[in-house]
């Protein structure tokens, strides 16, 4: 009887410090939670539909990282090419509702925002499209979270793949390279150094239209570096900042536009194709 007893205790004992130790277990993992520091972002934002997230939520979960290949693409041979290393007369900016020339600067193969000049249109308009351009941020660039190298490429003058550098910066998820801007983070985040070349290869599907009722949203596939980033993922709306995009009635066809956030951000190599349906005649 006194053996069955000490065996008993034993065995309570032992339950009694596996609790233990799971509580102190659990304790520990809630301590280290709270004592996270939360990003960069709003929680005072409203949650995105469908989603759990508030718009440029800190909490989100960050893509990632993954290491690109090196090869960049070259326009096809029914590409409309944008920028050829040389001139930007296919651009114009449209300063108070007058469109002018071009004010950004031209060097070395590429073009760079010059701050504060206005943002960049193609003087063309497009509808479904597949885009390949090409980015730098130069190599002392500063800031962070979204003060750093900010840019944008607005399909439609309004659906925004964003141009930021987020290489080890931190800022809310759905604001980094290669979101769809405060609606979608990229997959992954495959973004190379300041000071080497990022790629996006977009096929961009734009909204349909019946009067002013959408029938159709905006669809965009995006390759970041060679990587698929979005796949066919559906836009919410026009880029917005800090609300949840919404749609309003727009063309068939709208220019092509690059952002100026104040921030001196490169391009190069900039090619469009005009997507056409299946089963077309030849030309």
């Amino acid at each position: 009887m006194l053996y069955s007893n000490t065996m008993n205790s034993r065995h309570t004992i032992g339950f009694l410090s596996a609790v233990c130790l799971s509580l102190n277990l659990c304790l520990a993992a809630a301590l280290a939670a709270q004592s996270k520091k939360a990003g960069p972002g709003y929680t005072d934002t409203a949650i995105l539909p469908d989603q759990r997230w508030h718009v440029h939520d800190p909490n989100r979960p960050h893509p990632n990282p993954v290491t690109p290949g090196n090869v960049l693409g070259a326009a096809p041979s029914d590409a409309i090419v944008l920028f050829d290393g040389h001139d930007l007369s296919r651009w114009m900016q449209n300063p108070g509702g007058k469109p002018v020339d071009a004010k950004w600067r031209v060097e070395n193969g590429y073009f760079e925002c010059v701050p504060r000049t206005g943002d960049l249109l193609t003087r063309d308009k497009f509808g479904d499209v597949q885009l390949h351009i090409e980015w730098s941020e130069p190599a002392g660039v500063k800031g962070t979270s979204q003060e750093r190298g900010n840019s944008g490429v607005l399909l439609m003058n309004r659906y925004e793949v964003q141009v930021l550098d987020s290489y080890k910066d931190l800022t809310y998820a759905d604001g980094q390279a290669g979101a769809l801007y405060g609606q979608w983070p990229p997959l992954v985040n495959p973004i190379r150094k300041p000071d080497e070349w990022q790629a996006y290869d977009i096929v961009f599907e734009a909204p349909k239209w019946k009067g002013e009722k959408l029938v159709r949203p905006a669809y965009a596939t995006v390759f970041f570096n060679g990587v698929l980033v979005h796949h066919r993922k559906e836009i919410l709306g026009t880029m917005a900042h800090r609300l949840v995009a919404k749609y309003t009635p727009h063309g068939d066809e709208e220019p092509l536009s690059l952002q100026d956030h104040g921030n001196p951000v490169r391009y190069r190599n900039v090619w469009i194709r005009r997507l056409n349906g299946y089963d077309q005649p030849e030309r």
